[in-house]
């Protein structure tokens, strides 16, 4: 990523169901344990190298436990609410749902019907705990005379119409779930008015998904841990029959994608390498080979390809690159459109001879610096499950780490990229935008229309955006168009950032083509002018650049971002 380290001069790149583990097992896919592919060995050298790749793989003798992935199973019913047996019922209520009459008892039909149920102990007990509806507050009570031994009431807030504020809930029955260690959870509105037929699948899905991501947590590399007792969640009230069940299937494999790109990015370096990497992708295409292949070309391949940008970047690490492609054909039906993801895969980066120091450098999070790559594999993932027609699509990934040594590139060198044109390196730690300019260009050659690349690229964009907003880069009206309300669905948040071509003039060379970094301010702009460089005019570009969404610094891990928004872009892609 150029340089997390917002102090530093120039934007340097960061260059950053229910479980699909990175090295787990998820529902009927096969337990994946780290696997290791010898290419043959070209050279000594070579074979010295990929010896020492595969001791690194084991550092520290760490290796991810296999844990056994929960079944969850997910319904749509259409019960009564004081019918409904099991350990949770969870009510989602905004503030208008909690107004009460003078007598101080519920309006709401639906939480009067419970409280009359529970002889006036719900209305009592919510007010003195205080419980208003406000977004963020919960409460769980444990009160006799229904089927469910406790009730969950949710605050939505003033009023609900966002994705965020159901996944919300979603993630609010999960925490319930785990604290009293449910089996089984069941999760209503207390009001549907003025919800559209769609609005309830929408509705459905999101509490799945925030319920699902909610009750995940990696402890492949604790020694001990719980283990999740959820079995079952019912959705009451938003509708029955396939339309829904499609819709809770639907957000159930988008889940698969997450949670394995969560993983991905969890993982520490000493155990993800590039070639590991490159393993876990293959894996991905051998589960749906119906629909994906894969193709890892080593060195010596991209050497032929004259990726001499990319390869620049990894030649100081004793584990050597591997460029990961995946391709997506559905089994049958007329190709209509043919895009491309390409995700940032720096399993690690030190910075190389512009390492990464002091205060804010962030260089103990540098695994999070393939969260491009990560999101790109989490999406082939859940597409192989979901499997749309009429789109093909190439997952790209230049992978990698950049690290320090005798044979590494140094500040001033001038590497060649394999559409011929020549960059002065003038700040190694902008090595991630260095990688994807191969990689668009490998992207431009397979035909696409579209190309999406993703990228922990720049400690300015966390400037600029915070952590929990991306930063959209796009000549294209249409594309940006496009993916934003691909994240209005997915609940994913990005902003369209200006490519201010006046910005360029930092990127001047008196020796190359252009340097690799320009100055301090607007970084991530400058970023994305230099990815335009490598991208055929005729293709539709976008650049997001995650640096700040790809982990959460309060829970201390990876978010999954990324992989909703491209699945759901692929799948309006399918239906046009």
């Amino acid at each position: 990523m150029a340089a997390l380290r917002v102090i530093s001069v120039a934007s340097t790149s960061t260059s950053f169901h229910c479980y699909p583990s990175v090295f787990t097992k998820f529902k009927s896919s096969p337990t994946w344990a780290i696997s290791f592919s010898v290419t043959p060995l070209l050279c000594s050298r070579r074979a010295k190298r990929m010896a020492h790749s595969i001791a690194r793989a084991t550092l520290g003798l760490t290796h991810p436990n296999q844990i056994e992935a929960p079944k969850i199973s997910f319904a749509a019913k259409e019960i009564d609410l004081v019918e409904w047996k099991g350990d949770i019922l969870a009510v989602g209520a905004t503030e208008k749902d909690l107004a009460r009459d003078e007598n101080s008892k519920f309006q709401n039909p639906i939480l009067q019907k419970l409280d009359s149920k529970l002889g006036g102990l719900l209305s009592e007990a919510s007010s003195e705990e205080d419980f208003s509806g406000k977004s963020g507050q919960s409460t769980v009570l444990r009160l006799p005379g229904l089927g469910s031994k406790r009730i969950a009431l949710v605050g939505l807030g003033s009023s609900v119409s966002s994705t965020a504020a159901y996944r919300s809930l979603g993630e609010a029955v999960a925490a319930a779930a785990k604290s009293a260690q449910a089996s089984n959870i069941a999760v209503a509105l207390a009001s549907t008015d003025g919800l559209s037929a769609e609005s309830k699948l929408s509705s459905a899905s999101a509490i799945v998904t925030g319920a699902t991501l909610g009750i995940f947590e990696d402890n492949r590399f604790k020694s001990e841990s719980k283990k999740p007792t959820l079995k079952s969640l019912d959705i009451l009230g938003l509708g029955t029959g396939p339309e829904i069940e499609k819709k809770l299937k639907y957000a159930e494999d988008v889940c698969a994608g997450v949670i394995f790109c969560r993983e991905l990015v969890n993982a520490p370096a000493n155990v993800l390498t590039p070639a590991v990497l490159a393993e876990e992708a293959k894996k991905i295409a051998s589960t749906y080979s119906d629909v994906l292949s894969a193709n890892i070309l080593n060195v010596e391949q991209c050497k032929e390809l004259k990726m001499g940008s990319y390869l620049a970047v990894g030649e100081a690490s004793a584990n050597p690159p591997h460029f990961i492609h995946l391709c997506y054909k559905p089994t049958g039906g007329e190709i209509k459109k043919k895009l491309a993801l390409v995700g940032k895969g720096l399993t690690f980066d030190s910075g190389g001879y512009n390492i990464k120091t002091g205060p804010g450098c962030l260089i103990e999070l540098m695994k999070f610096d393939m969260g491009g790559s990560a999101a790109v594999l989490g999406a082939a993932k859940a597409l192989g499950q979901i499997k749309p027609a009429g789109v093909e699509v190439h997952f790209i990934v230049a992978a990698c780490e950049n690290m320090i040594s005798g044979t590494g590139m140094r500040p001033g060198d001038v590497v060649t990229a394999s559409n011929g044109k020549t960059i002065e390196v003038n700040n190694t730690d902008a090595e991630g935008r260095l990688t994807l300019a191969d990689a668009l260009v490998y992207a431009c050659n397979q035909g696409v229309e579209k190309i999406v690349d993703l990228a922990t690229l720049t400690g300015a964009c966390i400037v600029a955006l915070g952590p929990s907003i991306a930063g959209v880069f796009t000549p294209s009206d249409d594309l940006a168009k496009e993916v934003a309300a691909a994240s209005e669905v997915s609940g994913e948040k990005l902003w369209r950032m200006p490519l201010e071509e006046s910005y360029w003039d930092t990127m001047k060379s008196g020796v190359a083509d252009m340097v690799n970094t320009g100055g301090r301010q607007g970084g991530a702009i400058v970023a994305a002018l230099f990815l335009k460089q490598f991208v055929d005019e005729k293709v539709q570009w976008m650049h997001i650049d995650l640096a700040g969404p790809v982990w959460n610094d309060k829970k201390k891990n990876a978010t999954g971002f990324g992989v909703s928004t491209l699945v759901e872009w692929v799948l309006k892609n399918s239906t046009n």
